[in-house]
């Protein structure tokens, strides 16, 4: 098992400026989408605001074994894509389209990373409420990152409130520690048995992000070796903060009120 690696409180700091230079990336992607639009000229504002802040892609040529190098500074998942969309040219968003824009930054040494399912226009009631419960999710895993918890409380969270009200988990995609390195110790699933699992400590930090489907739990990932869909080509949506856990309680790195309240 891998060593979980705690921050200081500079690195937490630190982690501030690189969660909120993520959030402001996520935030003028955001305030780009709509009907017609690319999602190449999504990764193009994205490539442009990473420049901006002269930090580097934490997604553009990351490596997994058995896969390509990722093309692009974002993740686009449209509908029935949970996660790792790949963006191109041809991949045009329509009205009544939900897309779920991952992306991430290291800047300053450290990385933030987080995600957000917008709405492309008018969309469905059915859309909408999977949008609200997905992001709630988020919140009440949040809510259970607490020094002195266990991981499984956090990951519980998410499971009870979204199965409650009908939608299932994306089970093969997990959040995960991060700092220096993108992907570190723990994987944060978004399932589990409360009072399970290691005990939250001061210094930790979870991207924490809930992949929340209206049908199937099960995924397939497609021919370009990265965009997982839903098995059933049903609705996904996915929403995704950074989260330093501190002695007082749980510290959203990429809070941006902007983004999160008015989208």
């Amino acid at each position: 098992m891998r060593k979980i690696k705690l921050k200081s409180k500079v690195h937490v700091e630190t982690m501030r400026k690189s969660g909120k230079a993520a959030s402001i990336m996520l935030q003028r992607i955001g305030e780009a989408i709509e009907p017609n639009i690319s999602t190449y000229q999504l990764d193009q504002i994205c490539r442009e605001t990473i420049k901006e802040f002269g930090g580097k892609s934490s997604f553009l040529g990351y490596q997994l074994p058995n896969h390509p190098p990722y093309p692009a500074t974002i993740c686009a998942s449209i509908n029935e894509e949970i996660v790792h969309g790949v963006p191109h040219k041809d991949r045009i968003l329509k009205k009544g389209d939900i897309v779920s824009i991952d992306t991430a930054i290291f800047l300053d040494g450290f990385h933030g990373d987080n995600a957000f399912t917008f709405a492309v226009g008018k969309i469905s009631d059915q859309a909408q409420q999977l949008r609200e419960v997905t992001k709630a999710s988020l919140y009440e895993a949040i809510g259970q990152a607490k020094s002195g918890n266990r991981l499984g409380d956090v990951c519980h969270a998410v499971q009870s409130y979204v199965e409650n009200r009908g939608y299932s988990v994306a089970r093969d995609f997990v959040g995960h520690g991060i700092g220096r390195k993108m992907h570190e110790a723990p994987q944060v699933p978004n399932y589990g048995e409360p009072g399970t699992g290691i005990r939250l400590k001061p210094g930790m930090v979870l991207a924490i992000e809930p992949m929340i489907n209206i049908g199937t739990s099960q995924s397939v990932v497609l021919e370009d070796g990265w965009t997982a869909v839903t098995a059933d080509l049903s609705l996904s949506a996915h929403f995704e903060h950074t989260v330093a856990i501190l002695s007082d309680g749980p510290d959203i790195l990429t809070d941006n009120f902007e983004l999160w309240n008015n989208f």
